[in-house]
């Protein structure tokens, strides 16, 4: 049986939500992000974009060229809330969902057109949501998830394109290879150096020649060129999470080593959460005292996998919990209420500098260690025996 994909991505969905709870927003050129000239778009409207304003852009930059930009810091909070509003909704009339970040879903409703029909079931998906929350969405219905999620971008906003098992060459040949899912910046001009700018130049080029120019990644990239994509849609599960602890060799009262220690546990799951493209929105610290009584305490943040915030966030649960001054044979920090997400830094808060630093040092890690470039506070963890 032919697999039916649907990918489904909230349009501009922090604009959206803003323009939610005030409808003065409507029709107006809007940027969500950091208010200050060193801060970064993490959004911005349609009527925005018009002006040549993206994501990710500086804000000083954003301004110039639309000056006439409402600015609006941002809500993570409200826009948490809205997610889960429509994760419901889809959840409730969806077979398998998989909950690709905080606004975009795919959904696997393969042998729907058996009985109902694929896209007059998407269709009404679709409206079910924008009547429930208010929220608009774009949709893109194919045999996979790679060509969905380029038919949902190629329809956007509103968009409704189905691209069935015969339209599938057709579709991407005359594409930019940048339409590709997960195709860098430098992977696009090392292909374009070579003359490899649309999608079908890609696909008809030997699998041999790109394995030696691109590695293993070679041969991901010309199965998508040729519409060929196995992975499977994830069942969507908010219990996810990941943890570390630390075991003491000897029970412990020093506050200071201890907090050392939760500094390089935060930095070693904020890495992870980078790396495998995950944010997290709830953060919890473990003690265990030298009489074996166990306790934790968790607090929710907006979506976020920046050490700087998640150590600050840390730190003041530690202080709230440890208060019988004991000695402590163990400590532990657990992210969860997880989700996929691409906003790797908090855009509301953070410089372009912020930006470039986390870049920089993520790219070092992955080339030599997670261990390669640590805070010195942290150190003293990877001395320590971990659990």
């Amino acid at each position: 049986m032919d697999r039916t994909i649907v990918h489904m991505d909230l349009d501009t969905f922090f604009v959206s939500c803003e323009r939610l709870i005030n409808s003065e927003l409507n029709g107006l050129p809007l940027i969500i992000g950091g208010a200050s000239d060193r801060g970064v778009v993490a959004s911005c409207s349609y009527e925005a974009r018009v002006f040549g304003v993206r994501s990710a852009m500086p804000m000083k930059y954003a301004l110039r060229l639309c000056p006439q930009a409402k600015v609006v810091k941002g809500d993570m909070d409200l826009y948490s809330k809205q997610s889960k509003l429509v994760t419901e909704v889809i959840e409730e009339q969806a077979p398998i969902m998989e909950k690709a970040s905080v606004d975009e879903f795919y959904l696997d409703i393969s042998g729907m057109d058996k009985f109902f029909g694929s896209s007059k079931w998407t269709n009404e998906l679709i409206e079910r949501v924008k009547k429930e929350t208010g929220l608009p969405m774009s949709f893109g219905l194919s045999v996979n998830k790679t060509i969905s999620k380029m038919a949902t971008t190629e329809g956007k906003p509103l968009g409704k394109i189905e691209v069935n098992k015969n339209f599938v060459r057709p579709f991407l040949n005359p594409l930019s290879i940048k339409k590709i899912p997960m195709l860098g910046t430098t992977t696009f001009q090392l292909l374009s150096r070579i003359g490899i700018r649309k999608i079908e130049t890609l696909s008809e080029m030997p699998v041999e020649m790109l394995l030696k120019l691109l590695g293993k990644n070679g041969k991901e990239l010309w199965k998508k060129a040729n519409g060929i994509d196995e992975t499977p849609v994830e069942p969507y599960t908010e219990r996810k999470s990941i943890s570390t602890e630390h075991t003491f060799e000897q029970d412990s009262i020093d506050i200071i080593r201890m907090k050392g220690i939760l500094v390089g546990m935060v930095e070693k799951l904020a890495f992870q959460l980078r790396n495998e493209q995950w944010l997290t929105s709830v953060v919890s610290v473990k003690i265990r005292y030298a009489n074996f009584d166990t306790e934790s305490k968790q607090g929710k943040i907006s979506f976020t996998s920046c050490d700087h915030i998640l150590i600050e966030k840390i730190n003041s649960l530690f202080d709230i919990l440890y208060h019988r001054r004991m000695r402590l044979r163990l400590i532990g920090v657990r992210f969860s209420g997880l989700v996929h997400g691409s906003y790797q830094i908090n855009l509301f808060e953070d410089t372009t500098e912020q930006i470039q630093l986390y870049e920089a040092i993520d790219k070092i890690k992955k080339r030599f260690g997670e261990n390669a470039i640590k805070r010195s506070v942290g150190l003293e963890y990877n001395r320590g025996k971990k659990k």
